[in-house]
């Protein structure tokens, strides 16, 4: 996900996004601590995903209650 992607995105979505993020993040977790897959990148990508949304959403509000 690219960071102009999710500026285009409203607050509401973002919330949206963010807690998707944060499920998938915890299956990936589930499903490499069980042994279902050796890929750890995959985490690693959806954190950066995860904190690039959090990081537009805390920019928009900030704009929002200047």
């Amino acid at each position: 996900m690219k960071v102009i992607e999710i500026r285009k995105m409203a607050v509401d979505e973002l919330i949206k996004t963010s807690n998707e993020l944060r499920a998938e993040i915890v299956d990936a977790r589930k499903r490499v601590h069980l042994g279902e897959t050796t890929n750890n990148r995959v985490i690693r990508k959806k954190r950066k995903d995860l904190a690039r949304v959090l990081t537009v959403m805390r920019e928009q509000l900030a704009k929002e209650n200047v």
